[in-house]
């Protein structure tokens, strides 16, 4: 009870200093949190921070924790999520020096998906203008339906003209018709609005949403993966989930409710050790790939419960692989069997990088070259030159990537519950954000 009446306090003294800082007339910042099932990290960059040159950026604050009351992706615990994200938001403000009011934050499960919708509009004996490609936007987007879904991203794919694929910017050119792909990014209405709720219980607004995998391919992805054809697999704690790219557009994205957590887990079980423990000798001895002398090779791990007689329980360590590389290699073969069962296209030579901080346990990045046959790569946030090394590595590539979509844009991800509405009202707002995405990106 001293613990939590403590909790209180801080999280309410963390409120009345960020509020007192509001209106001091400082420049103003943007805040990206990474809400994962393993932790909570949030990034803050100041307006100084972003570098057109060469577009790179550099973070003025880092800060991240344990998480706490998230489960796939997805708030289980209100409360406790807020806890966490409060106590990321104000490590990271304590580095940069300022105070934040709104975050935009990644999601990696959700229950993410993805929908292609084309449209087709006649044209006219005059040079495409902007009127028309918001009528193909309209056609596409006509028989969109999605109940119980939250629209966080509209994306267009590719244009056709008179069946020339593959054009940039049909406007002032002239065909007799104009044929648009546009890609629909969505997540539960219902973890949406838990979201929304919990980010505002830490006196914080919801300024927007990016689907994780899209975010960790902007921090990670060179421009030539993004032309030649990539996929940006990104392993969390408590979801894996995948954006694909081609022809440098967005063309899928997709998750599991399966992460490094369920490895912990089975270790766990495996070894009748704790969850904690598991953790331990997962990072320390753990791989999906055997290696030299493993059968002789032993560790211990600690037993459950608090019965101070109880010694270690100790086993080789071609147990520990055996545990892990089964869960591993059925995770990427569901991811792609999921792909295949969506019918998406992947380039003949696109390769696959992977990301999030399960990407980082040993002989993943192998296991991934036999299930996919391609060549993969770790993935870090290469557009943050300047980050600490603690920072810099692959579990930190969502939210590097949300602030790289804050400088240099796509901006056309949903805004948060605050300014884009509920339910009806904000699916409305389909046409007019990719009309604006259009306006100000081609």
């Amino acid at each position: 009870m001293k613990l939590m009446a403590a909790e209180e306090r801080a999280f309410a003294e963390t409120k009345e200093s960020r509020e007192g800082l509001k209106g001091l007339g400082r420049p103003a910042v943007t805040a990206a949190v990474d809400l994962g099932a393993s932790k909570v990290a949030c990034f803050i960059m100041k307006p100084e921070g972003v570098r057109s040159g060469d577009r790179t950026i550099a973070a003025a604050g880092v800060g991240y924790v344990q998480s706490r009351g998230v489960r796939a992706g997805a708030v289980v615990d209100v409360d406790e999520a807020a806890h966490a994200v409060a106590q990321a938001v104000e490590r990271a403000e304590g580095h940069a020096g300022v105070s934040v009011s709104g975050v935009t934050v990644a999601v990696s499960g959700a229950g993410l998906a993805s929908q292609r919708l084309s449209g087709t509009i006649p044209l006219g004996a005059r040079p495409i203008a902007e009127a028309d490609l918001s009528r193909a936007v309209a056609a596409a987007a006509a028989g969109l339906k999605t109940p119980g879904r939250r629209i966080i991203h509209v994306r267009p794919i590719a244009w056709t003209i008179d069946g020339q694929q593959k054009v940039r910017d049909p406007r002032g050119m002239f065909g007799r018709s104009l044929n648009l792909q546009l890609l629909i990014v969505s997540m539960s209405e219902a973890k949406f609005q838990t979201l929304a709720h919990s980010i505002e219980r830490a006196h914080l607004q919801l300024e927007g949403v990016v689907a994780a995998p899209f975010a960790s391919a902007l921090a990670a992805l060179e421009e030539d993966e993004m032309e030649l054809g990539a996929l940006c697999i990104d392993m969390g704690g408590g979801s894996t989930s995948v954006a694909m790219f081609s022809g440098g557009s967005l063309t899928h994205v997709d998750s599991l409710a399966v992460g490094g957590a369920h490895v912990t887990a089975d270790v766990a079980r495996g070894l009748s050790t704790s969850i904690a423990g598991a953790e331990r000798i997962k990072t320390l001895h753990g791989s999906a790939i055997a290696s030299a002398n493993e059968d002789r090779e032993m560790i211990e791990a600690p037993p459950r419960g608090d019965d101070p007689g109880a010694g270690p329980v100790v086993a080789p360590r071609s147990l520990l692989k055996g545990i892990i590389a089964p869960r591993v290699e059925e995770t990427l073969e569901l991811l792609r069997e999921r792909l295949k069962s969506a019918e998406v296209a992947i380039e003949p030579g696109a390769g696959i990088v992977l990301t999030g901080g399960a990407s980082q346990l040993a002989g993943v990045r192998e296991v991934a070259v036999r299930v996919f046959d391609r060549p993969v790569r770790l993935g870090r946030p290469r557009r943050m030159p300047h980050l600490a090394d603690a920072a810099s590595g692959p579990a930190f590539c969502a939210a590097g990537g949300v602030l790289h979509r804050a400088a240099f844009g796509p901006p056309e991800a949903a805004l948060g519950r605050s300014a884009s509405g509920r339910g009806r009202a904000a699916q409305g707002n389909v046409v007019v954000r990719a009309t604006t995405w259009l306006r100000e990106n081609l």
